[in-house]
């Protein structure tokens, strides 16, 4: 499988070292000021951009009829208009706030515990998410996820900064030293807490998630997320 890496960072670095494992080649690499019209000779691509570089990388693959599959945050106010000309294009697109398998059971438990607790309203909930100080967007994108799962599930509408505000999914996020990302969803009432935490211990979870995304995809058509991955049973990882 011939792969285009969009961005070029720590992610998409590490994306082509387990690709060429995996015995797939790189067929072009497009960093932040690399002007690119049609992408040739690539069976898909992986976008691992900038928040500002996204929507261009996703739409340049799409108008070149080359599945994508982005991990990329921060741009998703465009995400609806990026379905849209994937639909016209008739080129398969994906999107994830989290490639890791292991987050994507964690969302998996997330949403059944939201949804078990759902009918208590004693539980207040807090969401913390840990990164490096290189991440631009906060909250995470997978927190945001994590939120959304539980706002489907329980009294919350909207989750917020705001300590003072306890109508809301309280977030916290933390940019500190070479923390690839931990997140954790706590139930707390009077007498008791619930917690669920993932730890990433390195970057190779998310780009091997990323990788196998993009074996997936080649040769479908739609719009996915990882939770359809996750869920084929006739796939092998």
């Amino acid at each position: 499988m011939k792969i285009a890496l969009l961005g070029y960072g720590k992610m998409g670095r590490e994306i082509e070292k387990i690709s060429l494992e995996r015995g797939h080649s790189i067929s072009i690499i497009i960093d932040r000021e690399d002007l690119v019209d049609k992408l040739i000779n690539t069976d898909v691509a992986i976008n691992f951009s900038t928040p500002d570089s996204a929507v261009n990388n996703i739409k340049l693959s799409l108008d070149s009829s080359i599945p994508i599959v982005s991990g990329t945050t921060g741009w998703l106010e465009n995400y609806d208009d990026i379905v849209e000309h994937s639909k016209k294009t008739n080129t398969s697109f994906m999107y994830s706030s989290n490639y890791s398998l292991g987050v994507n059971l964690f969302f998996e438990l997330n949403k059944k515990l939201a949804t078990l607790v759902g009918n208590y309203k004693d539980y207040n909930i807090n969401i913390e998410e840990i990164h490096h100080k290189q991440k631009l967007d906060k909250p995470s994108g997978t927190a945001i996820t994590l939120a959304d799962e539980i706002i489907v599930n329980s009294k919350y509408s909207e989750w917020s900064f705001d300590k003072n505000n306890k109508d809301t999914i309280k977030m916290i996020s933390k940019r500190e030293d070479n923390i690839p990302g931990t997140h954790t969803v706590q139930y707390n009432s009077k007498i008791d807490s619930l917690e669920i935490k993932h730890t990433a211990h390195n970057r190779k979870g998310f780009a091997l998630g990323a990788v196998i995304a993009a074996e997936w995809i080649l040769n479908k058509k739609g719009v996915f997320n990882m939770s359809d991955v996750i869920k084929d049973t006739n796939f092998k990882f």
